[in-house]
């Protein structure tokens, strides 16, 4: 490897040489190509030509070539010149007139355009008017709506504050009642019934079916009340057993 790395080295400055020896070479040649040594050359002769026709001059250079300045003896043509110039009035009138007439089409298209935004903006602004009026409506509306949401939730407490009353009043009634029972059986000097057997009857049915079918206040035992209340058994309609 040690061998090769010195060889490459080598390959690699012998090339650069050559390169830069070929550079070198090219630029002297190139250079010598193009130098010249600088000198004095005679003036250019200026001189009449009268062996070439309608000739006025000739410069003649030091090496040897000849320039020659021609004059054209003939006069101008008017009638020529007339007719030219007026094609050119003719043509410049025609494109004058043409570019008058695309002017006034152009500003008929503008004015008609315009009209047309006009009529657009004004069709805008009514639109925006009748869509600023719907907004107020909805406004008024949403207004309106939330009014009657609050008048139906002061129905609505108004509503419960009754429903509880009601409850209230019911249960006074319903314990009135009882007392109103109480007194009469206290006011009869009864003794609640039961079954004839001495079992504790769970409604009103039990003591129909024991043998006692007559109307009266009885004391049942419900299973969810172990501690018994008194009821009213009606024992004479549809067949009896009936707890009121």
């Amino acid at each position: 490897p040690q061998r090769m790395s010195c060889g490459y080295i080598l390959c690699t400055v012998l090339l650069s040489v050559a390169v830069l020896l070929a550079v070198t070479v090219t630029g002297a040649i190139l250079f010598m190509n193009h130098y010249h040594t600088p000198g004095t050359e005679p003036p250019p002769v200026i001189s009449t030509n009268p062996e070439e026709a309608n000739a006025l001059v000739t410069i003649e250079k030091a090496d040897s070539s000849r320039i020659n300045i021609f004059i054209d003896p003939n006069c101008p043509d008017g009638a020529g010149t007339l007719g030219r110039l007026e094609g050119l009035q003719t043509s410049l009138l025609h494109t004058l007139t043409d570019h008058d007439a695309e002017a006034k089409a152009t500003k008929s298209q503008q004015k008609a355009l315009l009209v047309t935004v006009a009529d657009e903006v004004a069709k805008l602004l009514t639109h925006a008017v009748q869509l600023r009026a719907d907004c107020d409506g909805l406004k008024k509306g949403h207004s309106a709506m939330g009014q009657e949401l609050s008048a139906l939730q002061g129905e609505q407490g108004r509503l419960i504050q009754l429903l509880s009353e009601s409850q209230t009043n019911m249960a006074r009634l319903v314990s009135s009642v009882s007392d109103v029972l109480d007194t009469l059986q206290k006011a009869r000097g009864a003794r609640p019934r039961g079954c004839s057997n001495g079992s504790r009857p769970r409604d009103c049915f039990d003591i129909y079916v024991s043998g006692q079918q007559e109307d009266g206040i009885y004391s049942i035992f419900p299973t969810h009340y172990p501690s018994g209340f008194q009821v009213y058994c009606d024992m004479t309609t549809d067949g009896g057993g009936w707890t009121v």
